[in-house]
């Protein structure tokens, strides 16, 4: 008998060949929950990875949607981000999962994505090094733990710390679009002696919302001479 760490309610698991064979890995979620995270599949936003099921047509341009657009219409950020890829839809089952692990430090919950989120990456990267998206150090403090770092060290070996936060800022969960979108100084830099010329980078966080977190990151890995600039994320 297992028991969910998300609703905390017992089930019993399946007999398979990989229970035999020794390679099975228990679930950490039941699957009345993981029947409630909606992956995202079908047509998607070429950089972004958005659904494009999900909003309406008027929001779209040609393969990329209207967020999209005005981030490559600006000569500061255009290209800036080679594209980004998200297991999940940011549903109101994940958003409660995702507080439950960032905000009531429940971090085993993250390795229920660790299997999904190794299979996914796979599929859009080769040799990029993996750097998690960093957390201030008062955030890390309060947390004990840096969501972004577990969910890579998850599904890759090549995880590098690169970047730290120059600033302690408010929750991005509780400031709305518009705040997050307003033109800010840089709040990441590279640690010093890190060299990233020529590299080809995927960056890791739990949500892409409007992009700019990832994309100011990813700015100051492409000024440091990085040849690319990818981003994966649990939540889009």
């Amino acid at each position: 008998m297992s028991y969910c760490l998300f609703c905390h309610q017992s089930y019993s698991e399946t007999w398979s060949w990989a229970m035999l064979l020794g390679v099975y890995r228990q679930p950490i979620l039941c699957q009345p929950c993981i029947e409630m995270l909606k992956l995202i599949k079908g047509d998607i936003c070429r950089i972004c990875g958005r659904s494009f099921s999900l909003f309406p047509e008027e929001y779209r341009q040609a393969d990329l949607c209207s967020d999209c657009v005005r981030w490559e219409e600006d000569e500061e950020w255009c290209g800036v981000l080679l594209k980004n890829r998200s297991l999940y839809v940011y549903n109101d089952f994940l958003k409660e999962l995702v507080s439950k692990l960032k905000y009531r430090g429940d971090a085993e919950i993250v390795k229920a994505f660790h299997v999904p989120a190794k299979a996914l990456a796979k599929t859009f990267y080769r040799k990029q090094i993996v750097v998690p998206i960093p957390l201030s150090d008062e955030r890390q403090y309060e947390r004990g733990f840096n969501q972004a770092e577990l969910l890579a060290t998850g599904f890759s070996s090549k995880v590098q710390l690169l970047l730290k936060r120059t600033n302690h800022e408010e929750k991005q969960s509780k400031k709305n679009r518009q705040d997050r979108l307003k033109k800010k100084a840089n709040p990441f830099e590279l640690i010093e002696g890190s060299s990233v010329k020529e590299l080809d980078i995927l960056l890791v966080d739990d949500v892409y919302t409007t992009g700019s977190t990832l994309r100011y990151a990813a700015k100051v890995l492409v000024d440091a001479g990085a040849n690319s600039v990818s981003s994966f994320t649990l939540a889009r």
